[in-house]
């Protein structure tokens, strides 16, 4: 069957000459790559990446008693720099 996709510019020259270096056809190599993750079962969706503020919950809170701020406190920053 015959049949028009849009590829980027870049990634059809890509494919072009990944198709060339194995000396075979543009139409060879798009049917294996189609035929590969179709034949795949179905991978699990990664969950997105935690935050920082994520991962620490379990650590909010645990040094009681300290300024909200450091650095609006003069006294935590005596000598810094120096």
């Amino acid at each position: 069957m015959r049949t028009t996709i849009d590829l980027s510019d870049e990634l059809f020259r890509r494919a072009k000459a990944e198709a060339a270096l194995r000396g075979r056809k543009l139409k060879d190599l798009v049917e294996d790559g189609l035929r590969r993750v179709l034949d795949q079962p179905d991978l699990p969706q990664s969950p997105p990446p935690a935050s920082l503020h994520d991962l620490m919950q379990d650590c909010c809170g645990v040094a009681e008693p300290t300024p909200p701020d450091y650095a609006s406190n003069p006294r935590h920053l005596d000598g810094f720099g120096r």
